[in-house]
């Protein structure tokens, strides 16, 4: 009896919990940043592959379970870069990477500190390349982690920071042949505006 007196306890305490929130700021967070990816470019083919860095757009949302628990899904639109080997332009590819995080998001007087862990897939499409034979694999499953801060500017909208370093990577061959596997890895450094309804 008691132990199903505390499991009921510990339910109500939860629902309220959320319900609190929600009532408060609501669950929804929806955030737009301009993002600057900064490309690892960790390579074992030979080939010395890399991708240029850009600053692309970002559009987040994030819904709250509780007042501290939240999902976020990360996405963008395809992205163009140009694949070089060395200090040669050998090709074109887009990606569209998005990413699906959990987040615990802290309590702090004057802003809202949060990190996150998840999932990113990676689709690679329009690869054009001008080496002869040669090809990549068109998807990418890795993890995801992430560190930010939400500092408030009104009730319902806030200044964002955010950093997160996301496992992107590819297999090369040439004619068929696997050389190896290129790591985009990117380092995402974020800045934007959140607004929770």
């Amino acid at each position: 009896m008691k132990k199903s007196l505390v499991a009921a306890a510990a339910l109500a305490s939860l629902l309220c919990g959320a319900a609190y929130a929600q009532a408060n700021e609501g669950p929804w967070l929806v955030r737009v940043r301009a993002v600057d990816l900064q490309s690892a470019n960790g390579d074992n083919t030979g080939l010395n592959l890399s991708v240029n860095d850009k600053v692309i757009p970002e559009v987040d949302v994030s819904y709250f379970f509780t007042r501290n628990i939240a999902a976020e899904l990360v996405l963008t639109v395809p992205q163009k870069h140009t694949l070089r080997s060395g200090s040669s332009d050998i090709g074109t590819l887009k990606h569209l990477p998005p990413t699906l995080l959990l987040q615990y998001h802290f309590d702090a007087p004057g802003y809202k500190p949060y990190v996150g862990a998840g999932l990113n897939y990676t689709r690679f499409s329009s690869v054009n390349l001008t080496v002869a034979g040669a090809d990549i694999e068109r998807k990418s499953v890795g993890g995801a982690l992430q560190v930010g801060v939400d500092i408030p500017l009104s009730k319902s909208l806030s200044l964002n920071l955010d950093l997160k370093k996301v496992y992107i990577d590819t297999d090369v061959s040439i004619n068929g042949v696997k050389q190896g596997t290129f790591k985009v890895d990117p380092l995402l450094v974020g800045v934007g505006l959140g607004w929770r309804f």
